[in-house]
């Protein structure tokens, strides 16, 4: 598949994948120097890139293992969604979970994107909902007895 990328700063770099099989691409920081987090602190994370995704799918801004392992620092969002019809930088929201200030370095991978396929539901209000096993059950029902 094919997604047309439009750099916004002539340093913004591509995602790239890591291998050949990868579900997701990297993003790279795209700032000129380097942006200190301050602890439980979050910030914005310039890429430098506006995407042109098909309709039909979405680009989903995950955290990268190594930085949310080594560093602490993840998406604040959880993860990012970035729609069809955005045409704006993609940015990522990055927060620092540790209790020390850390840092991204220009061009660093900051987060991964994942290319996915969604359903635009048509909502439509009932009376009644049909019946299952499960029911109303909620956080925590479905745990072994």
């Amino acid at each position: 598949m094919k997604i047309n990328v439009k750099k916004l700063n002539e340093n913004a770099k591509l995602p790239t994948y890591g291998s050949k099989d990868a579900a997701g691409a990297d993003l790279y920081a795209c700032t000129a120097e380097e942006i200190e987090i301050a602890p439980h602190a979050t910030a914005m994370i310039p890429t430098g890139i506006a995407l042109e995704l098909p309709v039909g799918y979405a680009g989903f801004i995950y955290a990268r293992s190594g930085l949310a392992s080594k560093k602490g620092l993840a998406p604040a969002n959880k993860v990012g969604v970035v729609d069809c019809d955005y045409r704006g930088e993609v940015k990522v929201a990055l927060h620092n979970h540790t209790e020390i200030p850390q840092t991204i370095a220009a061009g660093e991978r900051v987060a991964q994107l994942v290319v996915a396929p969604y359903i635009t539901a048509d909502f439509e209000e009932v009376d009644e909902l049909s019946s299952t096993e499960r029911g109303a059950g909620g956080f925590g029902s479905t745990g072994t007895k």
